[in-house]
């Protein structure tokens, strides 16, 4: 009993064979047993999620997938520090490994979360916003940014480096930086507008001054979209906010203006029965909403009408489709009623004059 009494007396590197055997112990056990409640865990979330599809156990599922082995080995290193005297030297490395496993995990955890709710955004819109992943891009960029920022300035901290000269000489720096890339951060704050506005989405057809196309891609710098002709455009975030967009991608109906002109020939009680004829005409083609005819003025050489219906759909295609078989149904009866479509014309007077003999 005195040999076991003095051989746990026997110091190593200052400290006696018994504290390192219970620091042993320590991480042993830390390092074996954290991972079987993170296996635990993970089958019990797992369990009440298939059941219940809770959104707490779900964001616990992703976290404890996340939880690196170098947290574990973090966590059992702190533990069975505690059972040691150590050098100074050794203590102030274990202690820097100890921060940066901790701080670096944390960054993990926050990247997760923040995954985990883009995800659920998602899947909450479907089908209904198609371009919302791409136009999420910059939201994961400026988090990235800001979540490994922080921890890297809140290890520095626990590690005692002064990180207020730190912070002062980034935001001089960051003042410059800029300066220098004022167009670029601009079309970076553009797509982030862009994406929290949402004014267009992948799939939208866009008309920007005098440049149209569907949207094929919006980014952190510039949207790509492509034309009517087939070439892609490339513009830039910016200037698109810059500019007056149209959105066909959102309308529901698509209006159209008809205008009919008859010859200035045409009987009073024909000129009467034209609007009821175009009317006829129109509500006979279906998807199509008449808004109006009407006798609108007296031309050069025709009498106008114009005519306004709305196409229920807003594919451009099937509009002028339904304005083609309208048309036809008018010439059709015009021709059963008589009634001649005017066409540009002009008439000269020629007036004698008398000569005195």
């Amino acid at each position: 009993m005195n040999d076991i009494h003095e051989l746990a007396s026997v110091r190593l590197l200052d400290n006696p064979l018994r504290d390192w055997l219970f620091a042993a112990v320590a991480f042993g056990i830390t390092f074996t047993v954290l991972p079987l409640i993170k296996s635990y865990l993970s089958r019990l979330a797992r369990s009440v999620s298939a059941t219940h599809k809770l959104v707490a156990v779900e964001l616990l599922l992703r976290l404890l997938a996340h939880t690196s082995r170098l947290f574990v080995l973090v966590a059992a290193l702190n533990l069975a520090e505690r059972f040691l005297t150590l050098d100074p030297h050794v203590h102030r490395v274990l202690g820097t490994l100890i921060i940066i496993g901790v701080w670096y995990q944390i960054g993990r955890w926050a990247m997760v979360a923040i995954d985990f709710s883009i995800e659920r955004q998602q899947t909450r819109r479907g089908e209904q916003d198609a371009g919302f992943a791409s136009s999420l891009t910059v939201l994961k960029f400026i988090a990235r940014a800001i979540i490994w920022s922080l921890a890297f300035l809140l290890a520095l901290d626990n590690l005692g480096v002064n990180i207020t000269t730190l912070v002062a000489g980034l935001g001089v720096g960051g003042i410059a930086v800029a300066l220098a890339v004022q167009t670029i951060l601009g079309d970076l704050l553009a797509s982030l507008s862009i994406t929290l506005d949402k004014p267009f989405a992948v799939g939208d057809s866009l008309a920007i001054g005098d440049c149209q196309g569907r949207v094929e891609h919006i980014g952190i710098k510039s949207t790509r979209l492509r034309s009517v002709t087939g070439e892609q455009i490339i513009l830039a975030n910016a200037d698109i906010l810059k500019s007056r967009v149209r959105n066909y991608g959102r309308m529901e109906e698509r209006r159209s203006i008809l205008n009919i002109g008859v010859t200035y020939e045409t009987p009073r009680p024909k000129l009467e029965r034209i609007a009821g004829l175009v009317e006829a005409a129109i509500r006979a083609e279906p998807q199509v909403r008449l808004e109006r005819c009407h006798f609108k003025e007296f031309g050069p050489s025709s009498l106008n009408f114009e005519a306004v219906f709305f196409v229920l759909n807003p594919d451009y295609t099937l509009m002028m489709n339904a304005q083609q078989a309208i048309s036809f149904r008018i010439l059709e009866s015009f021709e059963r009623e008589g009634i001649e479509f005017a066409y540009p014309t002009q008439r000269v007077l020629v007036q004698e004059l008398g000569v005195r003999g």
